[in-house]
């Protein structure tokens, strides 16, 4: 529609006699910009974010962290990681949010694009410059006499007031503004896209650290379990009850859990590391804060919205959707440089041989013009200029649709991990309590001599799998619900407007 309204433009201005003059008439009186206007794309017509209707809750585990979540229709906080209940979380993301060096940018970027939108306005004013020029000068003997005088030396004093004024008749510079009003739009929605994804970031920080703080501990439970089973065996040995391969197997296998540590204690560390720059501090400026798994709390209510709301809520959808504004203006500006340019210039000055002389009577002047400029002929610069704008327009539009379908994809992507998160833990605790209670029967069959080290070295590794495996499940519960907060959009429409 847009596109072919242009080419029909296109073709009045190339055919009809007198067209630019009718054009500009027209467009005097109606006061219309030339190029289409915009207008927001509707959102999808979709019922759901997932093919199948999702379940109400979750599943639930004896566990802390496995409790049963329910998606209610309600609107989501702005602060959204209170949910998690954690005093510390609460404490490091208001320091994250004061420090942190990339909201800063944003925040620069957005009083830039703010600036560039004021500074373009400022063409729809007239514009005014005094001048002022003092100089001595000797004209030559063989000509006449400059001044009304036969003086040849003389000083010449001018003063003048210019006004400049370009009408803007076919709205090339309300195009101008309405797209860097659509930039700067833009960056307003990119910098509330900082703010959520600095703290998505580190909600996923200390959800991972309370993770490999739960692995490192559960790591050395079963290192100091097989430290006693060490210590049996070697006692049997010393009572001739079990041979010295038994005993190096055993020490084999505490060996090989010891080495599984110092691996989840780098990533600890690094993961502080990560907490710390997040929080705009350098790596020797560690934060206070230590998180845990025992000191989160999974939220049991989720917020969901429909999916109709969903383009209003992402900020990067809003970001996406101004960038499309943005170009659909340049669309105008392309056709409006195209058409007749109107300028008009006046000036009033005064001029004299004497400083206090420039404003005495016979020495001032002063000047009106109009002026009209068509470009007949510029090797189709204008021309393709226009058709480069129309082709960004349709860039912007599709890049528009992405990130439209990868919003609904995180979206639906999180409802199913929390729902498959929930049975996964489930299982997760019924696999590590059946592996610590076949552990703690071989450990009582072991006292008795009714089973070898193999048995023993069987049923630890498999209690250590499904320790290890039980704690990440209950990570990933936590982690997937800010991951679906985070898809969601935040909860920044709900921030109350900054001064």
């Amino acid at each position: 529609m847009t596109v072919a309204w242009q080419r029909g433009a296109d073709v009045a201005v190339r055919r009809l006699p007198g067209a630019p003059a009718a054009l500009a008439a027209l467009a005097l009186l109606s006061g219309c910009a030339v190029g289409p206007d915009f207008h927001r794309p509707a959102a999808p017509a979709v019922a759901g974010y997932t093919r199948q209707p999702a379940l109400p809750n979750t599943a639930s585990a004896d566990v802390a962290g496995g409790e049963e979540q329910r998606f209610i229709r309600q609107d989501l906080p702005q602060q959204w990681w209170t949910l998690f209940q954690s005093p510390q979380l609460n404490a490091l993301i208001e320091k994250a949010l004061a420090g942190n060096p990339t909201i800063v940018a944003a925040q620069a970027a957005l009083r830039q694009a703010m600036e560039q939108v004021s500074a373009q306005q400022g063409f729809f004013y007239p514009t005014v410059q005094a001048g002022f020029s003092a100089s001595r000068q000797r004209a030559s003997d063989t000509l006449s006499p400059p001044l009304s005088t036969p003086v040849m030396t003389f000083n010449l004093y001018t003063a003048q007031v210019t006004v400049g004024f370009t009408p803007d008749v076919f709205g090339g510079n309300r195009r101008q503004v309405e797209s860097l009003q659509g930039v700067a739009d833009s960056q307003r929605f990119l910098l509330e896209a900082t703010y959520v994804t600095l703290t998505s970031n580190l909600v996923a920080a200390a959800v991972q650290e309370a993770s490999l703080r739960a692995q490192i501990a559960a790591t050395q439970e079963v290192i100091d379990l097989s430290t006693r089973s060490l210590a049996l065996l070697r006692r049997q040995f010393e009572l001739g009850y079990v041979a010295g391969l038994d005993v190096a197997a055993q020490e084999a296998a505490l060996a090989q859990v010891e080495q599984t540590l110092p691996p989840l204690q780098r990533q600890l560390e690094q993961n502080r590391d990560l907490l710390t720059a997040l929080a705009g501090r350098f790596p020797s400026d560690g934060p206070e804060e230590q998180f845990d798994l025992a000191m989160l709390h999974l939220p049991q209510d989720l917020p969901i919205g429909l999916p109709s709301q969903l383009v209003e809520q992402r900020p990067d959808v809003r970001a996406a959707e101004e960038q499309l504004h943005a170009a659909s203006a340049q669309i105008g500006v392309a056709i409006a440089n195209r058409l007749p340019q109107f300028t008009l210039t006046a000036s009033l000055g005064g001029v004299a041989t004497d400083f206090t002389q420039m404003f005495a009577p016979g020495n001032p002047f002063w000047s009106l013009a109009g002026n009209v400029l068509q470009t007949l002929f510029a090797g189709g610069t204008l021309l393709h200029r226009q058709r480069a704008a129309e082709a960004a327009f349709e860039q912007a539009a599709a890049q528009y649709r992405s990130t439209v379908i990868t919003a609904f994809q995180n979206v639906a992507d999180a409802l199913y991990a929390l729902q498959h998160d929930a049975e996964t833990l489930k299982a997760a605790v019924a696999a590590e309590r059946a592996a610590r209670r076949t552990l703690d029967l071989t450990h009582k069959q072991q006292d008795l001599g009714y089973v070898n080290y193999l048995a023993l070295l069987s049923a630890q590794q498999a209690y250590q799998q499904t320790l290890i495996t039980r704690v990440q499940a209950q990570a990933s519960r936590f982690a997937d619900t800010a991951a679906l907060f985070q898809a969601l959009g935040g909860g920044w429409w709900n921030r109350p407007p900054a001064p």
